[in-house]
């Protein structure tokens, strides 16, 4: 097997059977061993960590371990089985790269003028005889970082339990729960019944629909960050349906969760049934 790994940000780098590669934002060195490369990917922010993930190649194929606590998302764009999958990633978790194009998202990843943008990281995965690519830079030829600056904290993310928190849940909550059959989104009211329902009836002053599109805007600012604020390319006339992308990039990032949503309902159940 082989895996041409690219980015805007990289010059490709390509693997082979019994290679892995270490990226992020500053890999540690952990001593020169055959077959072990890390590669720093350029322009990342400072609250990227500074181990995002690992690819091995095996005779069989190529695995992705995600070892960072940012958020990201894994595509398979081309010949996986059942057809295009996408795959939420967290720390830990391992996934098998599909023959083909997958593309990798970190969500905010990249420090830009005007705010944090999306890191775009492409592994095309092929048989070595079928790949036409043999000139690729090899990974031993990379810079390896010999320090790196500690992490910082992420940029803004959603105070839980907040006004703001609930609105992202109530918006979100068809992704979550999995009935998005249409890139719809709940109304005004239904977000404020919804809220109301988990509060036990206080759902703040969000029966008026302004102060429930000034939430959405506040989640959509935390979700995108300001240059790419799907608000600010709706003033341009450039975004169909706003909402959704909002409702969307915030499942993608985490920013509420399927967790989120079970605890909630558990605790409206448990006040209607008069328990603690």
């Amino acid at each position: 097997m082989r895996v041409i790994v690219r980015s805007p940000e990289l010059h490709p780098v390509a693997l082979s059977a019994g290679e892995r590669l270490v990226f992020g934002r500053a890999p540690h060195r952990g001593g020169r061993r055959p077959g072990r490369y890390a590669v720093a990917v350029p322009g990342c922010g400072p609250h990227v960590s500074r181990v995002l993930g690992d690819v091995l190649v095996e005779p069989a194929g190529a695995r992705l371990t995600w070892r960072g606590g940012n958020e990201a998302m894994l595509s398979s764009l081309f010949d996986a089985p059942g057809g295009a999958r996408r795959v939420a990633l967290v720390d830990g978790m391992s996934v098998v790269l599909d023959e083909g194009k997958n593309e990798l998202i970190v969500f905010a990843g990249l420090d830009a003028a005007g705010g944090p943008k999306d890191l775009t990281l492409t592994f095309v995965v092929s048989a070595a005889g079928r790949t036409r690519e043999l000139t690729e830079l090899s990974g031993s030829d990379l810079p390896v970082p010999e320090a790196a600056v500690p992490t910082a904290e992420a940029p803004e993310v959603l105070s839980r339990y907040s006004k703001v928190w609930y609105v992202a849940l109530a918006l979100t909550e068809p992704l979550l729960a999995g009935t998005d059959d249409e890139q719809s989104v709940p109304t005004h009211q239904e977000i404020h019944r919804r809220i109301g329902h988990w509060r036990g009836g206080d759902a703040w002053n969000l029966a008026d629909p302004r102060r429930v599109d000034e939430a959405i805007k506040k989640v959509s600012r935390i979700a995108f960050g300001e240059s790419l604020d799907p608000y600010g390319a709706a003033r341009d006339g450039r975004l169909f349906n706003a909402r959704f992308a909002v409702a969307k990039r915030a499942a993608q990032r985490r920013l509420v969760t399927s967790e989120d949503l079970d605890e909630v309902e558990r605790a409206a159940r448990r006040r209607s049934d008069g328990r603690p």
